[in-house]
């Protein structure tokens, strides 16, 4: 193996200057966002109240295909990209499979995942607006710790709510947020009406994604001169995460190689959309044949087992209605610890594309996720976060089929983050403590019929 490159990296000149914008190349662009009250699709002056104006315009920009990344927001991807791609030799060897696989390494970056690409530029566009406070929501922890330190950077006041089974589950992660300045509390709080109806219905409810969302939204829009910044789910955060995919286009292209497969994980979509809509683009401009996997949790399985709906992205239904694959916004996803997956819809590009058949998506169990991880570990030196293990678990079963049929195939995947400040999931899967969560069609179908009239 000593001939043989296992890292590919970038100059700091190659760093991409645009993000890509795949609303443009596609050919049913996806349905528009709906005013809740009016039931009118949303101009985006409707969200300057919430957003940064810039951040507006991207979220409905369907005709540009390319969108300048401001030259402050390239000095900042300058501390950690490009990140390396990786053959992984070793995942390889282990799998005994003929399949090349490589990784985006993601979890390179100052707070430890792909979520810095999109809260650098979130931050500096609040900043260019004359905002001096952001709020925002977290699971597992680790967009919060990319906007504490982004809004650090920028000079912002950050108030973060963090879902209260991840702030329990991870006290590691709370600590680097307040390490970089934030405030953070747990979610649902006695702080906003919305946590305050939430734990008056349920005292003991542990949050969601889509709870802590109704929290940061309450406060931005209650506070003056405050913004609501967002991780996953909405358009121009995926905008942000395709720096990831346009640099591992280049970096295949050193590798001699081309993905057949494009796998991530799947929470709301900026990790899977940032690393598979560079090479999108390629199948839908140009008919390449490349299949996209999101891989998600089967606690939480909106792809697979969710309908395409208008629907709320928070519980409180303070945001637009959204058409995505949902599984009702009233949906309280099991306590897993990959917290950054626990999100009851899918981004409303994910959900188009999935509807027109451009990519798939597969259930991953939380046992064989944490069994993924561990060998990743072992074979490539680097624990993943929870959520990454979807990822690396929908690798492994390619490979394997890959392995059967005596297919060499190419696979690319995206590992969005290290595991380094989750290691009390492990030491729970280790001792026999994770298990499985088994959803029934009922419980699915019960929190849509609550929805079905949106």
């Amino acid at each position: 193996m000593s001939n043989k490159q296992k890292r590919f990296f970038l100059s700091e000149d190659e760093i991409p200057q645009y993000w890509y914008n795949i609303q443009a190349d596609m050919k049913n662009k996806p349905m528009p966002p709906l005013n809740p009250k009016t039931k009118e699709p949303l101009k985006p002056e409707d969200l300057f109240p919430v957003f940064a104006q810039e951040l507006c315009r991207q979220e409905l920009n369907q005709t540009d295909a390319w969108i300048e990344i401001p030259e402050p927001v390239r000095e900042m991807y300058k501390y950690y990209r490009s990140t390396p791609l990786v053959r992984a030799y070793g995942l390889e060897k282990a799998l005994d499979t003929p399949a090349h696989i490589y990784f985006k390494n993601e979890s390179v970056s100052p707070v430890g995942s792909h979520k810095l690409n999109s809260a650098l530029a979130q931050a500096y566009y609040c900043k260019e607006e004359g905002v001096t406070n952001v709020t925002t929501e977290t699971g597992a922890g680790q967009w919060g710790a990319a906007l504490s330190y982004a809004a650090k950077v920028f000079g912002l006041e950050a108030a973060v709510y963090q879902v209260k089974i991840s702030y329990n589950q991870k006290p590691y992660r709370r600590s680097i947020m307040q390490t970089f300045g934030a405030q953070v509390t747990p979610s649902p709080s006695m702080s906003t009406r919305a946590g305050k109806d939430i734990l008056t219905k349920y005292p003991n409810y542990q949050g969601s994604l889509g709870t802590a969302i109704s929290e940061a939204i309450e406060l931005a829009m209650t506070t003056p001169n405050c913004k609501y910044t967002l991780g996953s789910v909405l358009s121009h955060v995926t905008l942000h995460q395709t720096v990831i995919g346009l640099e591992a286009e280049k970096q295949m292209a050193m590798a001699g190689e081309y993905p057949d497969i494009v796998i991530g994980c799947f929470g709301g979509g900026s990790n899977f959309g940032g690393v598979s809509f560079p090479f999108m683009r390629h199948t839908i401009l140009e008919g390449k044949q490349t299949r996209y996997i999101a891989a998600e949790p089967a606690s939480c399985p909106k792809l697979t087992r969710g309908k395409f709906l208008y629907d709320f992205g928070d519980e409180a239904g303070y945001t637009p209605l959204l058409p995505m694959f949902t599984l009702g916004h009233n949906f309280a996803p099991a306590n897993i610890h990959a917290g950054g997956l626990r999100y009851h819809g899918a981004g409303v590009i994910v959900s188009q594309l999935l509807k027109d058949k451009l990519m798939e998506a597969v259930d991953i169990q939380q046992l064989e996720s944490f069994q993924a991880g561990c060998l990743f570990a072992q074979a490539e030196g680097i624990i993943p976060a929870p959520e990454s293990c979807h990822a690396i678990a929908a690798t492994i079963r390619e490979a394997q089929k890959c392995k059967e049929a005596g297919e060499g195939k190419v696979i690319l995947f995206n590992l969005s983050g290290h595991g380094l400040i989750d290691m009390a999931s492990y030491d729970q899967y280790l001792a026999g403590n994770l298990v499985n969560y088994e959803l029934t069609d009922a419980d699915i179908q019960k929190n849509l019929d609550e929805i079905q009239n949106l």
